[in-house]
């Protein structure tokens, strides 16, 4: 790699987008969506990637790094027009997961409008053929997460042979999701490294992604924009020491307290999620889950309800800390310490984002506090302790208990039964079996021998 660039994270610098030599529609597009100042990773990035040189970036979300490859990426298809038409992407945005890649898609709508560029996207769980024709109707920039893309590559609906820019966003969260195969898949049917533009970014340059970058990309730039610490200082943190037993009353009773219009509360396993939401709902607050094995058109309706405001809270696992842009989080609640002090720093990022301010409150319980001393450690500075008596919630309803979804046999929830009636519910009683039965030769033996003594011993009465 050249040599790196750094920064210290502040909100925005006073470079404007205006004085680079941008494409006049991509600043028309930048000037409609009202952007002006730069951040410190747009500020450093953009000038390279409009020379052409490769970029590694580190950077959390809400640094602006997605504007930055967007922008780079429209600017070098307009200055670049094809010498001939063709419907395969010039362009391919690869993300880690389908909500960033929704995202990630919808920031580029709203930048690329009058540039005449068109957009694909291609994500699993939901319209495959809907996708589909879109993607055979011809796209300019295609955005996606790997394992649908490549199941279209596989099916001929277009091919990599045209790709001009390839970015790689969170390619972190690429390895801890196990999609490394497929990144190399990919990238190795492209143009070679040297005939493309090649832009990375992660929250961490690890090992593992150095030597991506290496491997795939043409010397590139490395850039980290790091803070004084890890976590805003826009975002009040408090941290409470409730026992097991109090941690529901407790969350009822702080959210009473701050009216929760648009808060994300964060549970470490989905059977929390649902034992926190049942409780939020029988206590009078309208409160949906968002864990990984919500489907994702519903996924996607909660998200936009959450955008909106219609939905005050959001239950959420740790597949929501990650790659979701939503503005305007009031508070982040870690009903649940994560276990990896970096995912403490992706939760409360939901909240205080570019410039605004937020609070994180933090249940470190009997289960989960012995994780409290490597965050503070991370984030370099104690967490000031709030005071749990006066803020638990006195009056707690409890949730009625749902009914138990009887299967076939009307045993266990999923329609099967332990123990030895298991296989037996679906059919007639061992009883009635017994009775159903024709008889065997020896049953038909006995009754004869039976109905012989019994004719025998009546003669005997009889004679005598």
């Amino acid at each position: 790699m050249n040599n790196d660039t750094k920064g210290s994270q502040k909100t925005f610098t006073d470079q404007r987008f205006a004085d680079l030599p941008l494409n006049p529609k991509v600043l028309e597009g930048l000037r409609r969506a009202g952007f002006d100042l730069m951040t410190p990773i747009q500020a450093q990035s953009l000038p390279l990637a409009l020379k052409g040189t490769d970029i590694a970036g580190q950077g959390h979300t809400g640094t602006g790094k997605t504007a930055a490859f967007l922008i780079a990426a429209f600017h070098r298809l307009l200055e670049n027009p094809p010498s001939e038409p063709s419907g395969d992407p010039r362009v391919l945005i690869l993300a880690p997961t389908r909500e960033l890649a929704i995202q990630i898609h919808r920031d580029a709508v709203m930048l690329s409008e009058g540039t005449g560029l068109r957009l694909g996207l291609a994500y699993g769980g939901i319209d495959y053929e809907k996708q589909r024709k879109q993607l055979e109707g011809g796209i300019d920039i295609l955005m996606g997460t790997p394992g649908r893309v490549i199941d279209y590559f596989k099916k001929k609906v277009f091919s990599f042979n045209r790709i001009e820019v390839a970015v790689l966003d969170e390619a972190d969260r690429m390895f801890d999701l196990g999609f490394i195969k497929d990144i190399r898949y990919v990238l190795r049917r492209m143009p070679p490294p040297t005939q493309r533009l090649n832009l990375l970014f992660s929250a961490t340059l690890s090992y593992r992604v150095t030597e991506l970058a290496y491997e795939h990309m043409n010397d590139p730039v490395r850039i980290e924009v790091e803070a004084e610490t890890p976590t805003t200082d826009k975002v009040e943190q408090v941290i409470y020491y409730p026992s097991n037993s109090e941690k529901i009353a407790l969350l009822i009773g702080l959210l009473r307290s701050i009216d929760p219009t648009r808060t994300m509360v964060f549970c470490n396993m989905k059977i929390a999620t649902e034992k926190v939401r049942d409780y939020l709902v029988a206590n009078g607050f309208e409160a949906e889950i968002l864990s990984g094995d919500v489907r994702q058109n519903k996924r996607q309706t909660l998200l936009g309800r959450f955008h909106s405001g219609d939905l005050p809270i959001l239950v959420a696992t740790d597949v929501a800390a990650r790659g979701l842009h939503i503005d305007d989080v009031s508070h982040v609640v870690n009903y649940d310490l994560p276990q990896d002090a970096e995912d403490y720093v992706h939760r409360i990022g939901r909240t205080a984002r570019l410039g605004k301010k937020g609070d994180a409150v933090s249940f470190a319980c009997e289960d989960y506090a012995f994780h409290l001393m490597d965050i503070e450690e991370y984030v370099g500075f104690k967490i000031p302790v709030g005071t749990v008596d006066g803020q638990l919630a006195e009056d707690l309803v409890h949730p009625a208990k749902r009914p138990r979804r009887r299967g076939p046999g009307g045993g266990k929830p999923g329609g099967r039964s332990r123990g030895r009636s298991q296989g037996r519910s679906s059919g007639p009683s061992h009883s009635d079996r017994k009775a159903d039965a024709p008889p065997s030769d020896g049953k038909k033996k006995r009754r004869r021998r039976r109905r012989k003594s019994q004719s025998s011993n009546a003669e005997s009465s009889g004679n005598s």
